[in-house]
């Protein structure tokens, strides 16, 4: 028998419910605030995540799903879904548009070649949204608020934690610092962080590892260090915050380590989830655009990791809907597929059981497939042109005409 790959798991039954209802749930909140769907594809150049992740980043560097195709061409199933969505915005030349905003949703699978564990899979799914041209801190703070609306409707308790990652007035100055500090203890840092130190010193307060955070405890904050604009903005993102009752933390160790991303970074986490508490994350990533060869262009998204809160929705109680139908003898199935079909055509959905079975047997169907009402044609009804139907839900039964229903 051939299974799954390691790593990537089938959505079936109660996962696959689930996921619909996170999507779709997601996908609605995200249209009530004003955005539009987009999908890009899968498979994209390499390069472009090489320059939009970061070569030095663990993605990146250890990660990608990357492989040279039957053409030559250097490309990978993609990592996450910002780089793509950015792609796409270049290509459709909408950087070009002066004035104009443009909000996107997406949701599907994403790969990471990294050791399969609970929450965390080779193949696994992303909820994003992006949006561009809107430089306010309030937009900052919209796309927090939408999170929260949407965990609050899958009924997921969750922490905010919020960061401001400075501009780049503020950030120069305050790596030479950082660097300075880390200098100073660079032999008892991990390995990473010794290595981060010259490619990218900031994600240094990102770490894991006990032994570094305690090593860090003095390290200088770059919410000290903010200049003043940046400081305004992040003050008022909090009093945004604090006025809409979403509970926060301001987290210093809540890092994007490159250099396009800016201002604002957030992060949601659950406490009933284990070590791998976070749920969802986004930022202000202002220079991206432009960093992708993109006019300058404003930006800010974020990501929920879908496998992650599957097993925290709460999932309504399903309703039985639709209709079930069955023959008790061979000559009654085709007006039953009939009788379907016009169901199906109302929009209705209708089961149809091919084989003829008593009436015990089709209520019992009926109630397997979740049906509201279960629909039974037999020799006496077929003679007379009517049809026994029984509603699931009120206990009412009824004979009625076939053309009638």
């Amino acid at each position: 028998m051939i299974n799954a790959l390691r790593g990537m798991k089938d959505l079936i039954f109660d996962d696959a419910r689930r996921y619909r209802y996170v999507t779709e749930t997601a996908a609605r909140i995200a249209e009530n605030y004003g955005f539009s769907y987009i999908e890009t594809p899968i498979l994209e150049e390499t390069r472009l995540f090489k320059r939009s992740v970061g070569e030095s980043s663990d993605i990146v560097g250890k990660e990608m799903y990357q492989f040279t195709d039957k053409g030559g061409n250097d490309v990978c199933m993609r990592p996450e879904g910002t780089a793509g969505v950015v792609r796409a915005f270049l290509q459709a030349k909408l950087d070009r548009q002066q004035g104009q905003k443009y909000r996107f949703y997406y949701f599907g699978p994403m790969f990471r070649y990294e050791r399969p564990q609970k929450g965390r899979l080779r193949q696994f799914h992303q909820f994003g949204v992006e949006s561009f041209g809107e430089k306010s801190v309030e937009e900052d703070f919209t796309l927090i608020r939408m999170l929260a609306d949407i965990f609050d409707a899958l009924g997921i308790r969750y922490r905010v934690l919020v960061n401001s990652l400075g501009c780049d007035v503020c950030r120069p100055p305050y790596r030479e610092s950082l660097v300075e500090h880390l200098e100073g203890i660079r032999d008892e840092l991990c390995d990473d962080c010794r290595r981060r130190i010259e490619s990218n010193p900031i994600r240094v307060l990102d770490c894991k590892n006990e032994h570094c955070q305690e090593l860090l405890a003095d390290a200088p904050r770059l919410t000290h260090a903010l200049c003043d604009r940046c400081a305004a903005d992040f003050s008022r993102l909090q009093e945004l915050l604090t006025s809409a009752q979403i509970p926060y933390t301001v987290d210093p160790n809540l890092v994007r380590g490159l250099d396009y991303y800016s201002g604002t970074a957030f992060e949601f986490v659950s406490d009933e989830i284990g070590a791998q508490s976070a749920i969802a994350g986004g930022g202000r990533y202002d220079r991206l655009v432009e960093f992708l060869g993109g006019r300058p262009t404003p930006g800010i998204g974020f990501a929920i990791g879908i496998e992650r809160i599957m097993e925290l929705v709460q999932m309504p109680e399903s309703e039985r809907r639709g209709w079930y139908f069955g023959a008790m003898l061979p000559d009654a199935l085709g007006p039953i597929l009939d009788l379907a079909h016009a169901k199906r055509l109302a929009g209705e959905r209708a089961v149809v059981e091919y084989h003829p079975k008593g009436l015990k047997a089709h209520l019992k169907g009926a109630d397997k497939v979740g049906a509201r009402y279960c629909a039974v044609l037999g020799e006496d009804e077929l003679a007379a042109g009517t049809i026994w139907v029984k509603d699931l839900v009120e206990k009412e039964e009824r004979t009625v005409p076939i053309d009638q229903l």
